[in-house]
């Protein structure tokens, strides 16, 4: 940047500036799978190093513009674009660890982290113990001679429990242990986990900073040294973003500032409304004063997120009964877009979960995730009311 921007909306647009095309209002989009190098000597360098002007499963001058503002916001040095969250995780996570070892994650995570540490990861030699992520203790309780990584997300969907940072990074550091978050559903803008002591940050890009429902991909930031681990398995893993979602990304980030200002704004309206609500036994959102970890959210994010759960009191067929008579809300499982999302996890999951699962995570049969757009607050309030009449 040409100047010392501190506005999260100025780095949103500037971060990248310095690359290449610098008088290009939008970045390009490089889709060559190769690039030529000057001379022998050239080659071997870029053929070997962390870059992206080689070959595009090594890096790619698009994906490597997102990484950049990514990074920029979460205080990292650098990152990396994957094909999708998962795939940014799971190559992570399988990074850090080898046969023997020993990980800490939480009891709730989102499906993905919780199969790859329950159901992946042993068949590798890597141990997981799983704590309640509300409970510093806990964690510090979990840890062996072997612990080599924690690996926390906060706020957890969908139940909307938090992890404290700065409880279980102190925890981490001081057992030379590294520590990785997924923070996907607070975004950069409500959150910094780096800032908080947390080493490694990923993100589902195809949420909250692609913004448009119209791509899959993911990202991970850290220092550099942790990242060049991280790329190296990359190499063999393979699960690297295409170019053009992440040139899509780089046009949704710009704007996800806006978007996720506005979307805290509606969620912390509509969970306001949900409580007060007859229909509805209980609402789980952290920017509300009955939520239980509602002091460590006012401490560690700036902004509460736009997804919140809530149970109805009628149960199963109550949430169905909702979720037909919504209008504004589209029926999907996947959120972040500017489109609201609404969801019963009792169906999502009935197929890929047992009831017994299903109880442990918390998800009863009438809880409904709802994952609001940037749709104006009154429509969306007025639409929610009228559904839940229904209730």
């Amino acid at each position: 940047m040409t100047a010392q921007a501190t506005s999260i909306t100025t780095r949103l647009l500037h971060a990248d500036e310095g690359l290449a095309d610098p008088y290009s209002m939008a970045p390009p989009l490089h889709q060559s799978v190769n690039h030529s190098a000057r001379d022998a000597d050239h080659l071997a360098e870029i053929a070997t190093t962390m870059g992206d002007s080689y070959y595009t499963r090594r890096g790619n001058p698009t994906s490597s513009r997102l990484a950049r503002v990514i990074a920029d916001l979460e205080g990292a040095e650098t990152g990396l674009v994957f094909a999708s969250g998962m795939g940014a995780i799971a190559t992570t996570i399988m990074a850090l660890v080898r046969a023997g070892d020993h990980i800490v994650g939480q009891r709730n995570h989102y499906i993905g982290i919780t199969k790859m540490l329950t159901d992946l990861m042993p068949g590798y030699g890597v141990e997981t113990t799983r704590v309640d992520q509300r409970d510093p203790d806990a964690f510090a309780a979990a840890i062996r001679p072997n612990t080599r990584l924690i690996v926390l997300e906060s706020p957890v969907n969908p139940m909307m429990h938090l992890t404290d940072f700065r409880a279980v990074c102190e925890i981490a550091r001081a057992r030379g242990i590294l520590t990785a978050c997924d923070s996907t559903f607070a975004t950069p803008i409500n959150q910094r986990p780096i800032d908080q002591g947390v080493d490694i940050v990923m993100h589902s890009v195809t949420k909250y900073i692609g913004g448009h429902h119209d791509l899959l991909a993911g990202c991970v930031v850290s220092s550099r040294a942790v990242m060049e681990r991280i790329w190296d398995l990359s190499m063999t893993t393979g699960a690297i973003g295409a170019p053009f979602n992440s040139w899509l990304a780089l046009r949704g980030i710009r704007t996800m500032e806006l978007r996720v200002r506005q979307q805290n704004a509606t969620a912390l309206a509509a969970a306001r409304l949900l409580e007060r609500h007859p229909a509805v036994a209980r609402v789980f959102y952290p920017g509300l004063d009955s939520h239980p970890q509602h002091e460590l959210a006012r401490r560690q994010m700036s902004g509460f997120g736009g997804l919140l759960t809530f149970d109805l009191k009628g149960g199963y067929q109550a949430g169905i009964d909702l979720i037909a008579r919504m209008k504004l809300a589209r029926n999907a499982s996947s959120l972040g877009g500017v489109s609201t999302v609404v969801t019963q996890p009792a169906v999502l999951f009935a197929e890929r979960l047992s009831p017994e699962t299903l109880a442990e995570q918390g998800l009863t049969p009438g809880l409904i995730r709802l994952a609001v757009g940037i749709e104006a607050t009154a429509d969306l309030l007025e639409d929610l009311e009228q559904a839940l009449r229904a209730c």
